[in-house]
């Protein structure tokens, strides 16, 4: 799998990733943070890949992207 930095201010984040099922999971666990004002993913077209956006408000885009795969990872423990 792969995953590209496409934007990385302080709040606010764009990553490419070639896998649809692992965005799809962290838009859900990203919407859960209070911290976090808008997550959400588009694809130009089938055969490209995904891109996720993420905006976030009084937390830094890095921070909650961290605490949404911890989460994950703590969560498939279980």
């Amino acid at each position: 799998m792969e995953v590209k930095i496409l934007k990385n201010e302080k709040e606010e984040m764009l990553l490419e990733v070639d896998n649809l099922t692992l965005i799809e999971l962290l838009k859900v666990y990203l919407n859960r943070d209070s911290g976090v004002v808008f997550a959400a993913w588009k694809r130009e077209h089938p055969s490209k890949p995904v891109v996720l956006r993420l905006e976030t408000k009084g937390k830094t885009a890095k921070k909650a992207l961290e605490d949404a795969v911890a989460l994950i990872g703590k969560e498939s423990e279980a």
